[in-house]
């Protein structure tokens, strides 16, 4: 079988042990999961032992078939970071490999906090992908430059948890009413959060609100 353009070699692999790397692929995606799973499956010291949909269901099946590495990627934040201290705490030998865009730039900060062997820019090459995977296999790290530096110079977000929820929900299109009911809140508690997003953010407007927090990846 042809090898596609930008996939590592055999000289290229840094696994040396004889079994393949067995992997966990999360992507909620099903054409993005499909296509990692083809793009993985292609190499002969890779085995993807599973592919899940959705992020609560990676703990489950790490715990029963303890893969060498969990490629994770699609993370919401921060219900992600539940997920990585598990497999840290409960599948302690399952390494893990993110492939992450640079917004939320906090998310990189944790992710980096957590000890993460691999940060991988989506936007990266498939080559950078398979080299991850084998590094992180071997016990070593890889984590790409671009996204530190953009944790590093990401401006603090100055929402406190609450507030950006409610300004989350707003984005997503939910009325006050709505952000209430989901938050079990008072409208006015709600209105008071969106307002005080809106003065941090400098927003005139909730759509500006949101515009701005989402640019400076505070959502």
């Amino acid at each position: 079988m042809a090898r596609p353009v930008g996939v590592a070699t055999v000289q290229d692999r840094f696994h040396t042990e004889s079994r393949p790397i067995r992997i966990v692929i999360l992507e909620r995606m099903d054409l993005l999961r499909a296509a990692l799973v083809s793009l993985l499956s292609d190499e002969d010291d890779i085995e993807v032992v599973a592919d899940v949909k959705h992020l609560d269901t990676v703990m489950p099946v790490a715990r029963r078939l303890r893969p060498d590495v969990a490629v994770l990627a699609d993370l919401p934040h921060p219900q992600c970071l539940s997920t990585v201290r598990g497999l840290r705490d409960e599948v302690p030998e399952c390494g893990i490999v993110a492939l992450i865009v640079t917004k939320p730039p906090d998310l990189v900060s944790h992710l980096i906090e957590l000890e993460v062997g691999g940060l991988i820019d989506k936007d990266a090459p498939p080559v950078r992908l398979l080299q991850a995977i084998r590094k992180v296999a071997d016990g070593e790290s890889m984590i790409d430059t671009n996204l530190v530096v953009a944790a590093l110079s990401a401006t603090r977000n100055p929402l406190t948890p609450r507030e950006r929820q409610t300004l989350q929900l707003a984005a997503d299109g939910a009325s006050g009413p709505e952000i209430a009911k989901s938050l079990a809140l008072s409208p006015g508690t709600v209105r008071n959060y969106l307002s005080k997003a809106m003065c941090k953010t400098g927003g005139r407007t909730r759509i500006q609100a949101i515009q701005i927090a989402t640019d400076a990846g505070w959502l």
